[in-house]
C-alpha cells in the first residue's frame, strides 16, 4: 500500500465546508473567539511580517480558518469591505449563555435571542471583525408543515 493511498481526502476531524475567515487583526480575532465562544486554537502560522497567513480554530466539533487581511492579494474583511453577505451559523447548546459571553467579549447583538417558529431559540450578533453569525440552540423539533403554516401567520401582520 503506497503511502498516498492512505492519506484521507477529509483530513481527520474536518468536515466538508469549513469556513474561512479574512481578518483585519486575526490575533485579535483568535482571542475573541477564545472568549467568545471557547474555541480552541489549533494551528497559527505567521508570515516573517508576523501577518498570521493560517490559523485554526476548534468551535464545537467544527474548524474555522482565519488570516490577516492582506490587500495586496485582494484578501479584504468585512470591515474594509463595508461589510459582508455572509452570515455564519453556530449551533451552541445555550444560546443566551453563548450570546451574553459574546457580547462581554466584544460582539454587538443585532437580532436579540428570541425563541422561533422553526424550533430554534436564535439570535444574531456582529463580530468585533464585522463578521456576522447566528447562534441558535434547537429547543423544539416542528415538522415541514409546522413550519410553513407558522411561517404564514408570522407574514400577515407584515407588509
Amino acid at each position: 500500500m503506497s503511502a498516498s493511498s492512505a492519506v484521507k481526502p477529509i483530513p481527520e476531524g474536518m468536515h466538508s465546508l469549513t469556513p474561512h475567515l479574512v481578518c483585519a487583526g486575526a490575533a485579535e480575532a483568535i482571542a475573541f473567539y477564545i472568549k467568545a465562544f471557547n474555541a480552541i486554537e489549533g494551528v497559527r502560522l505567521p508570515a516573517p511580517n508576523g501577518k498570521i497567513m493560517h490559523a485554526s480554530l476548534k468551535i464545537g466539533d467544527s474548524t474555522l480558518f482565519l488570516f490577516d487581511e492582506m490587500p495586496e492579494h485582494g484578501a479584504l474583511g468585512p470591515k474594509s469591505l463595508k461589510g459582508s453577505p455572509v452570515t455564519i451559523h453556530l449551533y451552541v447548546e445555550n444560546v443566551d449563555a453563548t450570546v451574553e459571553r459574546a457580547v462581554a467579549a466584544g460582539a454587538k447583538v443585532t437580532m436579540p435571542v428570541a425563541d422561533m417558529f422553526w424550533g430554534d431559540r436564535y439570535g444574531q450578533i456582529e463580530d468585533p471583525f464585522g463578521h456576522r453569525w447566528s447562534v441558535a440552540t434547537h429547543v423544539r423539533d416542528v415538522s415541514p408543515e409546522e413550519m410553513q403554516k407558522a411561517m404564514a401567520n408570522a407574514s400577515c401582520g407584515q407588509g
